[in-house]
């Protein structure tokens, strides 16, 4: 069974879908996507705390997963939305 956390964790399409219909609304691109993306000094932070504290590296691990997909799923909708549809005659 999974604990809250790991349920929340499990969806990252939940939380993707949440930021595409910011997008929709007019909120700016690259601030979304710097919103769902672990900033480098942050990263940097955490990798350096969790060097002492496997438990801390595991999860770091996971939560940087986690941001890579949302941020994946969300550009896939994206950019998905731009492409212009060829006609074919």
């Amino acid at each position: 069974m999974l604990t809250t956390v790991e349920a929340n964790l499990a969806e990252p399409r939940y939380e993707a879908a949440f930021f595409y219909g910011l997008f929709l609304r007019g909120y700016p691109l690259q601030q979304l996507r710097a919103d769902i993306d672990v900033p480098p000094k942050v990263l940097e932070n955490w990798q350096r705390l969790a060097v002492r504290d496997p438990w801390y590296q595991a999860t770091v691990e996971r939560m940087v997963t986690y941001r890579k997909e949302v941020l994946a799923i969300f550009d896939s909708l994206v950019f998905r939305e731009m492409e212009v549809p060829t006609r074919t005659q």
